[in-house]
């Protein structure tokens, strides 16, 4: 299958799980996760009209966005160590993984040096899974009012990882666990405004994360034909 055919692919069933969710296919963006692709692959997927990219190596993905011209939107979708914030602030727009105080601290410190706002996900782990990053959905509320006076970080929405099975329709109740928690969360005035995104399905499992109100899903098998998401 083509770049072209795959993302035609993915478009469909995007439409086809909002028609059955009752949503609009608009409110679904495509993050294509290049993070184990050339810069040449990566440089396609742009042409073909995808402009939204996540990786989660710095020293792997600086040289690819210098490369490439710093085309497209860049997401930082893996674990974010603080020392290397100070190499992703100003190329990276989004941050799907904030899952700490101290992170946070030193994104604010960067791109208020940097003199720019950095658009975040606060990470939350809803399966419970010792494997998996993320702030536990109770402590959710705490986090973001420790937070919530940071000038230069912009919370806009929340991201997880639901487990890997083979039946996707068992990972139902993660998406549906932290969309509640987004409801929960913006009745409680727990941030500033209201956070509205929702960062949540991968190439196994999407259409039930779009059905559950997924407002970022992050493709990297079915777009780019290798590797794994993260």
């Amino acid at each position: 299958m083509s770049l072209q055919e795959a993302i035609q692919h993915v478009n469909e069933r995007i439409v086809a799980a909002c028609k059955r969710s009752g949503r609009n296919a608009e409110e679904v963006r495509v993050i294509a996760v290049t993070k184990y692709v050339s810069s040449a692959k990566t440089r396609a997927v742009l042409d073909a009209g995808i402009q939204h990219l996540g990786e989660n190596r710095p020293g792997v993905a600086v040289p690819k966005w210098e490369e490439l011209g710093g085309r497209g939107i860049w997401h930082f979708i893996g674990h974010l160590q603080s020392r290397k914030v100070k190499e992703i602030v100003g190329k990276f727009e989004y941050i799907h993984s904030l899952d700490r105080l101290s992170l946070a601290l030193e994104l604010d410190k960067r791109a208020a040096a940097a003199g720019v706002e950095v658009k975040t996900f606060l990470q939350v782990n809803v399966s419970g899974e010792a494997s998996k990053q993320g702030v536990k959905p109770e402590e959710a509320e705490h986090f973001l009012r420790e937070i919530r006076e940071l000038s230069h970080l912009k919370v806009i929405g929340l991201m997880t990882m639901a487990p890997e099975v083979e039946d996707p329709e068992l990972t139902r109740p993660v998406f549906q666990g932290l969309r509640e928690l987004r409801d929960r969360l913006n009745a409680s005035g727990a941030w500033k405004e209201p956070i509205s995104e929702l960062s949540m399905g991968m190439s196994g499992d999407f259409e039930v994360a779009v059905e559950e109100g997924a407002t970022w899903v992050r493709l990297g098998t079915l777009l780019v034909g290798k590797g794994e998401e993260t």
